[in-house]
C-alpha cells in the first residue's frame, strides 16, 4: 500500500469524473514511461474502468528528451494509431510527449479527443493539486483573471529578482485558462494556470529565472538572466546552471529554441516548487515564461516550429495591465481578485 492510498483513490476519482467527465463505454488512455508514479496510474484506471469506462494503459521507456527530441525514442506510428481511436487520453509521462509527432497527428486527427496534460504526476502531487483543492472556487477565480488578462492591450511584469518585461497582448493569440475541465475535445492541463501568448515581436526587457527551469537544469540555485529583445533571447548570464541551460538550447543547432513562446500566471493554491514542471509553472504568485516551440493552434499568424520547449519561474511577481497593478509580489491587490483568492486559502 503506497502512501496517500486513501486520498489518491478520492483524487483518482475526481480525475476521471469531474474533471474528464467520463462515461460508460469510453475509451481513456493513460500514458507513462518508466520514470512515471505507477501508483498514480494505477489508481486512475481503477477510477476509469469503475465507473464503466475502458482504461488502456501504454507504458514505454523514458525517452531522453521531450517533445519532438523525444521522436527517435518513441513509437511514433503505434502511439499515433492508438491515440487516434481514443475518446481522452491523461498523460502521466515524466519525459512529455506534448508537443511531439504522435501529440501533433492524434490531435490533428482524432477531433472527438480529450487531451490532458499531467506530466510527472506522483501521488503527494495528485492529493495536492487535484483531492483537495476546491475546483469549482478556483475555476471561478482563473476565469475572472484570465477575463481581466484578455481585455487589456498592454502588460507588465516584474519581480524582486530583477525581471522586468514589457508587452503588447495579441487577441488573435489564444489565451488558454487552465481550470481542470477537460469536458470538451481539445487540449487541455491540470487547474491553476493561464497562459498567455504575446505579440511576440513586442516582448522586451530583462526576465529572470528562480526556483528551475525545466527540462534543464531542474532545480535551480542562483538566477538565470536574460536579455530579450523583440521576443528573442539575446543574451544569457549567470552562474552554472545559466551555463548549463545555454548549452541545452545551444544543442538543438535551431535560432527557434532562443524564441519565447508564451507567458503564465501560476495559481494552484496547492503548488509548491518541486522541479516538475507540471507543479512549478502552478506556484500561487509566480509567472512562467515558456521558450522554443509555438503551436499553430496557439498563435494562429506568428506560431514555429522548434525541436523542443522549455519552461522557466519568475516567482513572487508583480503585474500591471494597462497601467493598473492586480499583483504585489505575489499577492493579488485588485480588490475582486483579492477577495476570491482568500476564498482559496490565499492572498
Amino acid at each position: 500500500m503506497g502512501k496517500y492510498f486513501y486520498e489518491l483513490t478520492l483524487a483518482a476519482r475526481r480525475l476521471v469524473m469531474d474533471m474528464f467527465c467520463l462515461k460508460s463505454g469510453e475509451t481513456l488512455i493513460i500514458t507513462a514511461d518508466t520514470e512515471s508514479d505507477m501508483e498514480v496510474v494505477r489508481a486512475t484506471a481503477s477510477a476509469a474502468f469503475s465507473i464503466g469506462a475502458k482504461p488502456v494503459v501504454i507504458t514505454y521507456p523514458a525517452p531522453l528528451g521531450v517533445g519532438k527530441a523525444a521522436d527517435s525514442m518513441l513509437a511514433v506510428d503505434a502511439l499515433t494509431g492508438a491515440l487516434q481511436g481514443a475518446d481522452a487520453w491523461v498523460e502521466f509521462n515524466n519525459q512529455w510527449m506534448l508537443y511531439s509527432t504522435p501529440f501533433e497527428r492524434a490531435m490533428a486527427s482524432n477531433k472527438k479527443l480529450r487531451y490532458l496534460c499531467l506530466v510527472g504526476m506522483d501521488a503527494d502531487m495528485m492529493v495536492r493539486l487535484i483531492g483537495r483543492v476546491d475546483q469549482q472556487k478556483l475555476s471561478n477565480f482563473l476565469h475572472v483573471l484570465a477575463d481581466k488578462t484578455g481585455a487589456a492591450k498592454h502588460m507588465r511584469i516584474t519581480t524582486p529578482a530583477g525581471c522586468d518585461l514589457e508587452f503588447e497582448i495579441n487577441p488573435e493569440n489564444k489565451l488558454s485558462c487552465d481550470d481542470g475541465n477537460a469536458e470538451k475535445p481539445g487540449m487541455h492541463m491540470l487547474g491553476g494556470q493561464i497562459c498567455f501568448v504575446p505579440k511576440l515581436g513586442s516582448i522586451n526587457g530583462v526576465l529572470v529565472f528562480e526556483a528551475s527551469v525545466s527540462p534543464v537544469p531542474g532545480i535551480i540555485h542562483e538566477k538565470v538572466v536574460l536579455t530579450v529583445e523583440k521576443g528573442l533571447i539575446r543574451e544569457i548570464q549567470g552562474g552554472v546552471e545559466a551555463m548549463e541551460f545555454k548549452s541545452w538550447l545551444d544543442s538543438f543547432h535551431d535560432p527557434a529554441m532562443y524564441r519565447l513562446a508564451h507567458g503564465c500566471y501560476g495559481v494552484n493554491p496547492g503548488a509548491k516548487v518541486t522541479g516538475n514542471v507540471l507543479e512549478d509553472e502552478r506556484v500561487w504568485g509566480a509567472t512562467e515564461w515558456g521558450i522554443g516551440y509555438l503551436s499553430e493552434s496557439d498563435a494562429p499568424m506568428e506560431h514555429f516550429d522548434a525541436p523542443s520547449h522549455c519552461d522557466g519561474l519568475c516567482m513572487n511577481s508583480s503585474v500591471w495591465l494597462d497601467g493598473e497593478q492586480i499583483m504585489d509580489r505575489g499577492k493579488f491587490i485588485e480588490p475582486c481578485l483579492g477577495d476570491m483568492a482568500r476564498a482559496l486559502g490565499r492572498e
